[in-house]
């Protein structure tokens, strides 16, 4: 199809990129972890991504990248020049995430039965590399003995993470978890904004999406070190270690200080403003031209 239209560059965006062929190739790599977390794939994944993202390393004429973590560690495990990587970071839809009116973040809680109560929110796939079981009872430790305890909303698709079941089991009985699943796209930006705490306690990203659209919409936003988060946190959001003592401890510190709270939104969303699709976009217009100097 590249042929038969005539362009004049192929943008490969997830890893793999043909046998050969006359036009040059940019190609996207979202991530390192199939070098650094392995175990957080299978055996075949991993091998495959490995080896995709060694062939794009050596034959690409560009690579896109949303981070420089990304970066680093592909050129650490896969080689490549550090001027053949493009760090494009991902972008915000605004007019999707930003800090929902008392209305939309009451109207959200109602839905999930937490009319009047806190809440400290999550939003993603039950993967496991999301960390979500250590999160679970984290949370558990550091609410338990609060006279009137937030509840945790694990909203998101299923995934893969066979132990968040067993941690949800071991809950409390007098603490309250929900797993309500998808949310409506419409209803993000007042669940984000509406969450005392957004959680994301990941063991790694190649960017950290779910991080960002939080801090867009007002969110005191705990997270980890881990690889590129700390690229699109910054100064804005809390961080822990992805043990299950250090997720109860800065959770606590965080539920026990409303004034950190609230600094942290103020920053998030103005850290979050950084963040633009339009930057991202020009980011990938210079790897295109790279691609098409490189075949010269």
């Amino acid at each position: 199809m590249a042929r038969r239209t005539g362009a004049d560059v192929l943008h490969c965006p997830h890893y793999t990129m043909p046998v050969g062929g006359p036009i040059p190739v940019a190609v996207t790599l979202h991530d390192a972890t199939f070098f650094t977390h392995p175990d957080l794939h299978s055996q075949v994944k991993a091998r495959f991504f490995r080896a995709a993202t060694r062939r794009a390393v050596a034959k690409a004429g560009a690579l896109v990248v949303p981070s420089k973590a990304t970066r680093d560690d592909v050129i650490r495990f896969a080689g490549g020049s550090p001027e053949r990587f493009h760090v494009a970071y991902h972008g915000v839809d605004t007019a999707q995430f930003h800090p929902a009116p008392a209305a939309e973040r009451d109207r959200v809680a109602r839905s999930l039965g937490l009319e009047g109560k806190d809440y400290i929110a999550f939003l993603g796939t039950l993967e496991p590399r999301k960390n979500v079981p250590a999160l679970v009872r984290a949370w558990a430790r550091a609410v338990e003995e609060l006279p009137d305890p937030p509840a945790l909303v694990l909203a998101g698709g299923p995934g893969w993470d066979t132990e968040v079941g067993p941690a949800l089991d071991a809950v409390p009985s007098g603490l309250t978890a929900l797993r309500p699943g998808y949310l409506p796209l419409d209803d993000l930006a007042g669940y984000l904004s509406g969450a005392t705490v957004v959680a994301y306690p990941s063991l790694g990203e190649g960017f950290g999406l779910p991080v960002l659209e939080a801090m867009a919409c007002g969110a005191t936003v705990l997270t980890t070190r881990e690889l590129s988060l700390p690229e699109v946190g910054g100064d804005a959001v809390a961080y822990a270690g992805v043990d299950e003592a250090s997720i109860a401890l800065e959770l606590r510190e965080l539920l026990g200080d409303p004034a950190r709270r609230s600094r942290l939104a103020g920053e998030a969303v103005a850290r979050s403003r950084q963040f633009t699709w339009a930057a991202a976009a020009a980011t990938h217009v210079e790897a295109y031209e790279q691609a098409l100097r490189q075949a010269r």
